[in-house]
């Protein structure tokens, strides 16, 4: 690996999720802004949507580490089951599992669980990651979750993460009472080239450099239009452009690293002959 190559102690550009290497971009600092005030607000749905790489996971991540003692949340990374086997996994996360397996009983049992948890002064939020892959019913059977309530406030705040599919399911006329319920939503935008700069600069030195710039201008610029601003697309080339430059020997990262990275990697923009030239 180039690690030692680049004065480097851990590989900074890992395409696992990392709390650790998290960058406040616009976008993703407007979407967290924007869940801390849904749930102040006793909102009971609220909607992030994004393009595959642009960070939802992470997002939702960071918000949960945000959380305070006041709160409890429930996390469900795989949506993809029946409504029945889905509301007995949300019930086993917030500690309501002893009982009958119908939903009706699943349910009423949910009920009694965010009442005790009320009564503690606990607030509970429900993360649903991936939330495009819910089959139909699945997604329909949350206005049973979403029905759970007080006559002052909501007992089960909701946040779906997906990709824009999610959108394309929740406008269809089955789900217009889950749609309507929705009150905030977040579009997860990809970076500019700015942006790019500091969160290649940013987790260069998390992953120990403090030397020079690794990735001059002309390569970020490069780097920023063959990734289409996408972060999970900007730590695959980056990370091969880094190989490129080390096989080669070079110090710095050039343009033409990057170019040759992007031409080995699915989903990136192609750089024309033109540019080579």
């Amino acid at each position: 690996m180039y690690l030692a190559h680049f004065g480097l102690q851990q590989a900074p550009f890992g395409i696992t999720p990392d709390t650790e290497f998290v960058y406040p971009s616009n976008s993703h600092r407007e979407g967290l802004n924007l869940l801390h005030f849904a749930l102040a607000s006793g909102e009971g749905f609220i909607k992030v949507v994004g393009e595959i790489g642009t960070g939802k996971t992470l997002l939702c991540r960071n918000f949960l580490a945000e959380l305070g003692p006041g709160w409890k949340a429930a996390y469900m990374p795989n949506p993809q089951m029946e409504p029945r086997a889905f509301l007995r996994e949300v019930a086993d996360d917030l500690g309501a599992t002893a009982g009958a397996p119908e939903a009706a009983h699943v349910v009423k049992r949910l009920n009694h669980r965010l009442l005790d948890l009320a009564r503690a002064n606990r607030k509970v939020v429900l993360c649903i990651d991936e939330a495009q892959t819910m089959p139909r019913l699945t997604l329909e059977s949350l206005r049973l979750l979403s029905n759970l309530e007080t006559e002052k406030r909501k007992l089960l705040h909701i946040i779906l993460f997906g990709q824009p599919e999610l959108d394309e399911m929740l406008a269809a006329h089955s789900a217009r009472q889950i749609r309507q319920r929705i009150v905030f939503h977040h579009q997860l935008r990809g970076l500019d080239v700015d942006e790019v700069g500091h969160y290649v600069e940013q987790r260069l030195r998390i992953a120990g450099h403090n030397g020079d710039p690794l990735f001059p201008r002309a390569a970020v610029k490069t780097l920023h239009r063959l990734a289409i601003g996408t972060p999970r697309l900007v730590n695959i080339l980056a990370h091969k452009a880094l190989l490129t430059a080390f096989g080669e020997g070079r110090p710095q990262v050039e343009a033409r690293h990057v170019r040759i990275a992007a031409e080995d990697t699915e989903g990136a923009a192609q750089p024309s002959r033109w540019s080579f030239w």
